[in-house]
């Protein structure tokens, strides 16, 4: 795939750099004994009440993900230049809209806080006599590595309900597909399919098949609501096909309590 291949789909698709796929798999070295955690158990659905009161920005800045949390992982905080592309990103289709909020770093609805991060699994180092062929499949990987934005919103009364129950309608609306914009570069997404994801109060889950300029990728979209606090996860591999990122949102769900 060439190079302006890789970077328009970053943008469009995931609005997340090149440049960290790159960084994430040079100097880090993976952690030691790291594991993914339990699988996470759904409970009976719980609505928060009318009264319900978002967390203030300092305390969901706290239970974001880290990198003490999944320690295999890198996990950053979104550049200047990640949030000006986020901005950009949009849809030709008004009912869409919010599935190219979550792929834009935004939450959905009307969130009092937002937090993100964007989080890419760190490749393991290649031993020091490793051969050009090894180095050039290392570094293939790590352009195919499956990045994940992890965004955090939490609402005022049902606020959180609505953000999950809009997702959901949007699923059904736009399963025929829709056109990301992102600076004016025009992505297709072709399909999008119901998944299945059990978490927290509440969660969904989506598949959706981008067009990357005539080869067919996939994207995965996922919602987990814990009271008034929805983690929505969109993970895109710039190579093709992403699969759920389940340690990543195992670990995010498990931090919400």
């Amino acid at each position: 795939m060439r190079r302006t291949t890789l970077r328009r789909t970053a943008v469009a698709a995931s609005a997340v750099s090149l440049a960290l796929l790159v960084s994430a798999c040079g100097s880090d070295e993976p952690a030691k004994g790291a594991k993914d955690e339990p699988k996470g158990k759904a409970s009976a659905p719980a609505a928060p009440g009318a009264n319900a009161k978002a967390l203030p920005q300092a305390e969901l800045d706290k239970l974001v993900l880290t990198q003490s949390d999944l320690k295999d992982h890198k996990i950053e905080a979104p550049s200047a230049v990640d949030v000006a592309a986020a901005k950009t990103v949009g849809s030709d289709k008004a009912e869409c809209k919010v599935l190219t909020d979550i792929m834009g770093l935004r939450a959905p609805g009307s969130a009092a806080a937002t937090v993100a991060r964007k989080i890419v699994p760190i490749a393991k180092p290649l031993p020091a006599d490793a051969s050009a062929e090894e180095k050039m499949k290392a570094g293939m990987g790590a352009i195919g590595a499956t990045v994940t934005v992890d965004t955090l919103g939490s609402y005022d009364g049902k606020g959180g309900v609505d953000a999950v129950a809009a997702l959901k309608k949007a699923g059904a609306d736009c399963a025929g597909g829709f056109t990301m914009d992102a600076g004016g570069t025009k992505t297709k997404v072709t399909k999008v399919e119901t998944g299945s994801y059990t978490a927290g109060d509440e969660a969904l889950a989506f598949t959706l098949t981008v067009d990357m300029e005539g080869t067919p990728g996939t994207g995965q979209l996922v919602a987990v609501r814990k009271g008034s606090t929805v983690a929505t996860f969109y993970s895109q591999s710039l190579t093709g096909k992403a699969e759920q990122p389940k340690a990543v949102i195992e670990a995010q769900v498990k931090k919400l309590g």
